[in-house]
């Protein structure tokens, strides 16, 4: 593993622990060239995934992209990191799970906002805006209200 800060390729692992509920390793990490500590992951990757985008271009599934833009959601919001953790975690293992190599963008986007509305509401109407490009508060209005009918309906 290369040193960020000054890039040796000699570091000496000096803790490993298990991270993200047991799908990840962390590692703290050490340079022997100018004693710079870092920390490194190591997950499982069963499958490259390729994005397919809504122009139609495709891209490498980056996980990284995908927990910025949920935490994005979740700012200023009081919710644990290790539970964002797990659910962009469980997000991905079930797009590895489906067998696919190609993965619309719609469909990561659809068990995003699902896994949020387990998460946070409001992250899940903030993620909502975006992802279904709400264009006036009426749209913000519409949705909410679709909630409560959903919560409505489901406690009869």
């Amino acid at each position: 593993m290369r040193c960020p800060f000054c890039g040796c390729e000699d570091t000496q692992v000096k803790d490993s622990r298990s991270a993200e509920d047991g799908s990840s390793i962390r590692r703290r990490r050490q340079c022997t060239a100018c004693s710079g500590r870092f920390t490194t992951f190591e997950r499982v990757q069963l499958r490259e995934l390729v994005v397919i985008k809504s122009s139609g271009r495709r891209e490498l599934f980056d996980r990284e992209k995908l927990m910025r833009s949920v935490l994005i959601s979740l700012r200023k919001r009081n919710v644990d990191q290790e539970r964002v953790d797990q659910m962009v975690t469980g997000v991905i293992r079930r797009l590895e799970a489906s067998g696919e190599t190609e993965i619309d963008s719609k469909a990561i986007g659809e068990l995003v906002m699902e896994g949020l509305a387990g998460l946070d509401d409001v992250a899940y109407v903030r993620y909502a805006s975006v992802y279904k490009n709400f264009r006036e508060a009426r749209d913000f209005g519409d949705f909410v209200g679709g909630l409560e009918d959903q919560e409505g309906a489901g406690g009869a």
